[in-house]
C-alpha cells in the first residue's frame, strides 16, 4: 500500500491533530495510520522501514527539481539513480538515462541488479549515449517530454568536458529552467572529489562534490549522498 504522503508529512498531520483535538500524540499517530489503512502506527513504520531508500526519496520529489546523487566509485549512485527512474516509472512516468560511462547492456544489467526486469518499462524507459550529450542536446532531445518526466544525468561532470560546451554554470541553469517549465525532474550523478576521506566523515557531502569549474550548488533542489550503507538526502537551503 503506497502512503498518501511523506512519513514525516504524516507525523506532521499526527502533531497538529493532537494539538487541535487535544487528545496524546500516540492516539494521533494511530489515528493518521488508521486513515493510510493500518491498524496502527507501529505497523505504518515498519512498513516505511522495509522500504528502499529511492521509494523514501522519490516522494519527497517535485516537477522542476534538480537532485544532486554522490558517491565514490561502487558505493551505489547509478543503481539509486535508477531505482528512482523505476520509481517514476511504476507511477506512470516515463524515464530517459543520458550517459557516456555505460553501454545500453550495461545500464540493463543494473536493472537486473536492483531486480527489476528492464522489459517491464520498455515503453516507457530509453537510453541515450551521444557523444554529444551537453544540456543543448538534452533540451533538444526532450522538447516534447510529458511534464513528471525523471531525467538522469550520467555523470554531472561530463556536461563540461567538451571545450566547445558553455560552461558547467550555464548548462546546469538552462537544464533548471527547462526543468521548470516542463515541469521534469533531473537527477544528476555525481563524482565525489578524491580528498574525501571517509575516516573523517562517514557521508560526502556538497563540500566534497568535484567541481572542474565553478558552479553554484544551490541550483540543486535536494541531494542524495551515499556511502556503504548510509543514505543522506534533504533538500538545499
Amino acid at each position: 500500500m503506497k502512503l498518501s504522503a511523506p512519513i514525516y508529512h504524516l507525523k506532521r498531520n499526527a502533531r497538529a491533530l493532537s494539538r487541535r483535538q487535544k487528545i496524546p500524540l500516540h492516539q494521533a499517530l494511530d489515528t493518521i495510520a488508521a486513515i493510510e489503512g493500518f491498524p496502527s502506527w507501529s505497523l505504518l513504520a515498519a512498513k516505511y522501514e522495509a522500504t528502499t531508500p529511492a521509494e523514501k526519496l522519490f516522494p519527497r520529489l517535485a516537477p522542476g527539481d534538480l537532485v544532486l546523487v554522490g558517491a565514490r566509485p561502487g558505493h551505489g549512485k547509478t543503481l539509486m539513480s535508477l531505482e528512482l527512474a523505476v520509481q517514476a516509472m511504476k507511477a506512470g512516468h516515463p524515464a530517459t538515462f543520458f550517459t557516456l560511462e555505460y553501454t545500453e547492456k550495461d545500464v540493463l544489467d543494473r536493472f537486473h541488479t536492483i531486480g527489476i526486469d528492464p522489459a517491464d518499462f520498455a515503453a516507457l524507459f530509453e537510453i541515450d549515449r551521444s557523444d554529444t550529450i551537453s544540456a543543448e542536446h538534452i533540451v533538444a532531445r526532450l522538447a516534447d517530454a510529458p511534464s513528471g518526466m525523471l531525467v538522469v544525468i550520467d555523470y554531472l561532470q561530463i556536461l563540461d568536458q567538451k571545450r566547445e560546451t558553455p560552461e558547467l554554470m550555464v548548462q546546469v541553469r538552462m537544464l533548471q529552467a527547462f526543468a521548470r517549465t516542463k515541469g521534469l525532474i533531473f537527477v544528476f550523478i555525481s563524482q565525489i572529489d578524491r580528498s574525501y576521506d571517509p575516516a573523517m566523515k562517514s557521508c560526502p557531502d556538497l563540500a566534497d562534490i568535484r567541481l572542474p569549474n565553478a558552479l553554484d550548488l544551490t541550483l540543486f533542489s535536494k541531494t542524495c549522498f551515499l556511502n556503504n550503507d548510509e543514505v543522506r538526502f534533504q533538500a538545499v537551503a
